[in-house]
């Protein structure tokens, strides 16, 4: 048996789990009407094949129809979940895994215009500032009512085969029960720490009556409020012990922080740049102090933390939820000694913020994750061996590198700058997104165990890609920044790209016109104003940076706002021209009836990138499919066959920015379900 902590076995009451590592409750929005079909079970399932002792689902399941999901969770208050739950459950254990379910009441935490429109309820009036809603303050029947909704949904999740459910409390309707700062009832369920944790006992008594003692029952829960007024630290262990006390529960998952804001959230789920297993040390102390099996995962994104946690002690099981979405087969890499192989979580919560966003969670890096129907994570082997040649060393194109190499093929790719990484290496300079670049570092060690060939410094010229005599060629050369959005004065303008990578020195008072939303104008804002620069974030949107998404907007707004740069929403940069020193930018309105003016001495523009495909084009004549992509095929999953040119002598396509902007977990699927099927 592996001496390595990880590996070691651990009994929670009657259930033997197989090893140190959870995948922690957290719900992808992948059901359809609520349910957990084919998509989510492929999903869940592929963490079992990959070895993780415990795999969590829902984040988390509605127990309450005045509980409606705001974004796309499990309905666990229908009945007729219950046999697409055994078909998971089944499914998961023949892996050998267990699997349990995480169940909730939103309470204040959901919006009154979703599902039923019916009210939304808590133990108070006051509304949480990321959902809105201003809650009705439950009366007793409410509360009876809730309480025999959580023993229904307990039952229908046993009958369908789970191993236990986890309760989730923190910033939901339990601890809005157990919170003086969200709690304003009068007694019996308000006033003292008694009155405030009789909801959440009675829930887990009503639910122990109906489920028995043969059933994992758990709670995910703050421990530490971190707001004034609230729960405070030695409020959490006393909650904390007394929840070990009920004998009632058989495990803790301890949470540190508050997520009714953002700000407040991404602390608790911290994203790249922030620290990792902030409230590691944190969990740590509340196992200490009640020698109780205790569970804890946010941002514990590498083997080597996961690994301390067990061996310290600080936890019992250790939560790698978003490395799981990563990659699911960390726990399989690790056995077989493999753990270079694991491909890194970089913390762009691109997941998260989907979700957020009414969207499907998908990685950034890993386009097979929740796609797990379509897309391999394991890439099967080509049954004849091709010549590949790919223009490009992005994401995109070591993505298709990887992946071509993986089938088997003699894989070539040509670069034009001295390193691998294209937009992502840009973006990696700033300290906050350096994690990026693992993105590019996890392809290029596989590419070069895989055999792939590289060449940098290499101006990729037509004559260049037909001399290797290629099967398939790939172009993935990206795009450069457009900023020629103005009216006049488009040779006054320099792009968000110049400023980030050094190439252009920023001005003392400076104007940034951004219409893409994106990373990158935000980053070149960070990187002017920390100057001492006097900066103006212009977009005609109705809000900035709406592609950087809620949590990954955290740390930028913690930033700028202590720089002073001004947000200016609504309005549009039309026209520019030189004044003496100064340029004067001319601005209007996409609603009409506004002319203004600023006076500045520099203009950066972020407006997404243009197609650098003039290779593509020259190339595109003696190609056999004269670069045509059939659609079908590639919805469906098998070999582009298109033939339009008999003189062709390979077949050519273009993947990525090369195509037209998006970003990078796009330019990734590009190439992951065009080159799986070479």
């Amino acid at each position: 048996m592996s001496n390595d902590p990880l590996l070691q076995p651990y009994q929670l009451k009657h259930l033997t789990l197989r090893n140190r590592i959870i995948v922690t409750s957290h719900e992808p929005a992948y059901p359809e009407d609520g349910m957990p079909k084919e998509r989510y079970r492929a999903y869940t399932v592929e963490r079992a094949k990959g070895g993780v002792a415990l795999t969590m689902t829902a984040g988390s399941a509605a127990v309450s129809k005045d509980s409606p999901p705001v974004f796309n969770n499990l309905l666990a208050y229908k009945d007729e979940i219950v046999p697409w739950i055994r078909e998971m459950t089944d499914a998961v254990h023949d892996e050998g895994a267990a699997i349990m379910i995480q169940l909730t009441h939103l309470g204040r935490r959901t919006r009154w215009d979703k599902g039923d429109w019916l009210p939304v309820v808590a133990p108070s009036h006051h509304r949480e500032a990321s959902h809105r809603s201003f809650p009705k303050k439950m009366e007793d029947w409410d509360i009876a009512r809730v309480i025999k909704d959580f023993a229904d949904a307990a039952e229908r999740m046993k009958a369908g085969g789970m191993d236990g459910v986890e309760l989730e409390a923190y910033g939901h309707l339990i601890d809005q029960f157990n919170s003086p700062l969200t709690n304003e009832l009068d007694g019996p369920y308000g006033g003292s720490l008694d009155n405030r944790m009789r909801f959440c006992l009675d829930v887990f008594r009503a639910m122990r009556e109906r489920v028995g003692d043969d059933f994992i029952l758990g709670v995910r829960y703050t421990a530490d409020e971190c707001l004034p007024g609230g729960n405070g630290k030695a409020e959490g262990i006393e909650i904390s012990r007394r929840l070990r006390d009920s004998g009632l529960i058989d495990y803790l998952n301890v949470i540190r922080g508050h997520i009714d804001t953002d700000a407040g959230l991404t602390d608790v789920i911290p994203i790249q740049g922030m620290a990792n297993a902030p409230h590691l040390d944190f969990a740590g102390e509340i196992r200490a102090a009640t020698q109780f099996p205790t569970f804890h995962a946010a941002k514990i994104p590498d083997v080597a933390t996961a690994r301390h946690a067990i061996a310290a002690g600080k936890v019992d099981m250790v939560g790698m939820t978003r490395a799981h979405m990563t990659d699911p087969h960390i726990v399989r890499k690790i056995i077989e000694k493999r753990e270079d192989d694991i491909r890194p979580c970089v913390g762009a919560n691109y997941c998260l913020d989907r979700i957020y966003q009414g969207g499907m969670a998908f990685c950034i890096h890993n386009a097979a994750t929740g796609r797990e129907q379509t897309m391999p994570h394991t890439i099967p082997k080509a049954d004849i061996r091709r010549k590949v040649v790919i223009v490009g060393a992005g994401p995109a194109g070591l993505e298709a590198a990887r992946v071509a190499a993986e089938r088997g093929h003699a894989v070539v790719v040509f670069e034009a700058a001295n390193k691998p990484g294209g937009q992502i290496r840009l973006t990696a300079q700033s300290e906050r997104r350096r994690e990026m670049i693992s993105i590019i570092d996890w392809r290029m060690s596989q590419c070069e165990k895989l055999g792939v060939t590289f060449h940098f410094n290499s101006w990729a010229e037509a004559e260049t890609i037909t001399a290797e005599e290629p099967d398939v060629v790939i172009i993935a050369t990206g795009g450069l920044p457009h900023t020629e959005v103005l009216s006049k004065g488009n040779d006054l303008v320099v792009s968000s790209w110049d400023i980030i990578s050094g190439d252009v020195k920023p001005g003392t008072n400076v104007l940034i016109f951004d219409d893409a939303g994106d990373h990158a104008g935000l980053q070149a804002a960070e990187f002017i104003a920390k100057t001492g620069a006097k900066v103006e974030i212009m977009t005609p949107d109705r809000s900035f940076a709406p592609e950087v998404m809620a949590m990954n907007l955290v740390p930028y707004m913690r930033s700028l706002q202590k720089l002073d740069v001004t947000f200016t929403v609504t309005y549009r940069l039309e026209s520019a021209e030189k004044s003496g020193n100064e340029i004067t930018a001319h601005v209007g309105s996409d609603y009409g009836g506004v002319a203004k003016q600023r006076s500045i001495d520099q203009i950066v523009v972020n407006h997404g990138t243009i197609p650098l495909d003039d290779l593509y084009f020259e190339l595109k004549p003696g190609s056999k499919n004269l670069g045509e992509v059939s659609y079908d095929q590639l919805l469906a999953g098998v070999s582009q066959t298109t033939e339009r040119n008999p003189a062709g002598t390979y077949q050519l396509f273009r993947i990525g920015d090369a195509v037209a902007a998006r970003n990078t977990h796009a330019a990734i699927y590009d190439a992951l379900r065009l080159a799986k099927d070479i």
